[in-house]
């Protein structure tokens, strides 16, 4: 029942999918105007503005309007809307919310969507809830977002599969060995709209305010927590294997890149000490 309700309270904070949710009023709240934000979206955003500092805005949580557009969201796509989003010149998040307490403020127009992260968030929350209850060792998920607490009773590591990013079928393309960290994938294989003969997957370049036009097939990130493994696996999409492994690099991250060559075959590039 505790997992559950903390699942609901997660939802009712940052969901997208529903009018009432924290998020979305926090949408409406005009621009220059204060806002009282609960401590649990305060630290999302927080989290969120920061990966995206660092990333020079390849995670952005202000791609509403354009996810929305782009029809990864309650509606199907809108072409018109498409146009407004590829023609918008906006700044990313980090230069139009503004955090003072406990209280957040849009200096710009900004549509806040937090699908990058919250999920992440949320296992981080049942891991929580776990541990007040007692529970040392433990394995929790959402959706492929997963989070081990110690290892398991027979004192190994847990066994986490990493999906071969086919669309068609799923199947493990390797096996990590996870004690207490967090590993989150984003990839282009689960979630698309199809323009034409294209197939776009649902990561969306902020530079461009589209989905990506050329990406790894995948990223896997392990970090402490799911929400930083969450954003970071999405920026890494973002910048690419080249970009991303070197930004990884200097920030101390563990990733695994999945790229696909010309004849489909998989091929790796990764960094960090999980994946050495």
């Amino acid at each position: 029942m505790a997992l559950q309700t903390t699942v609901d309270q997660v939802d009712a904070q940052m969901s997208t999918w529903r009018d009432d949710s924290e998020l979305m009023r926090l949408n409406q709240v005009p621009v220059g105007m204060w806002c009282p934000t609960s401590p649990e979206l305060l630290h999302v955003l927080t989290l969120g503005l920061a990966v995206g500092r660092t990333t020079r805005g390849a995670f952005d949580i202000g791609m509403g309007d354009a996810t929305q557009a782009w029809g990864f969201g309650r509606h199907p796509a809108d072409a018109q809307r498409i146009r407004l989003a590829l023609q918008a010149q906006r700044r990313p998040a980090y230069d139009l919310l503004e955090v003072s307490g406990q209280q957040v403020r849009k200096t710009g127009p900004i549509t806040l969507d937090l699908n990058g992260i919250a999920k992440g968030y949320g296992v981080d929350r049942l891991a929580e809830v776990l541990k007040a209850h007692g529970v040392q060792a433990a394995l929790v998920g959402i959706d492929g977002e997963m989070r081990a607490l110690g290892l398991r009773p027979d004192n190994e590591p847990w066994a986490i599969a990493i999906e071969a990013p086919d669309p068609e079928c799923r199947t493990a393309h390797a096996i990590l060995s996870l004690e207490s960290a967090a590993v989150a994938t984003s990839g282009d294989y689960r979630h698309w709209v199809e323009v034409g003969e294209r197939r776009l997957a649902h990561t969306m370049d902020p530079h461009r305010r589209a989905p990506l036009s050329e990406s790894p097939a995948s990223v896997t990130v392990v970090a402490a927590s799911c929400a930083e493994a969450d954003a970071w696996a999405t920026a890494l999409m973002v910048l690419g294997a080249e970009e991303g492994k070197k930004l990884a690099m200097q920030q101390g991250i563990s990733a695994l890149f999945l790229l696909r060559s010309k004849d489909q075959a998989i091929w790796t590039v990764s960094c960090g000490p999980v994946f050495a």
